[in-house]
């Protein structure tokens, strides 16, 4: 028998990917400031291509930083 596990997907359906909504973004880089691959996160695909560009605008509108330092 092959079982399967039902994913779900960690941003809510309420959730707007949005480059204002730094919460949500910050759950999805690295401590670095590295964004986090899809595999580690369980986003589905056009979620990280959502995700990766509103990170992107964040950080050229100074609402992320580039790097982070330790």
């Amino acid at each position: 028998m092959n079982f399967t596990r039902q994913r779900t997907s960690p941003i809510h359906a309420g959730e707007i990917i949005s480059y204002k909504n730094v919460d949500l973004l910050r759950r999805f880089i690295t401590e670095q400031g590295k964004i986090l691959p899809r595999r580690l996160t369980g986003v589905t695909a056009k979620e990280q291509r959502q995700l990766a560009k509103a990170i992107k605008q964040a950080r050229i509108l100074g609402f992320l930083q580039f790097l982070y330092k330790e």
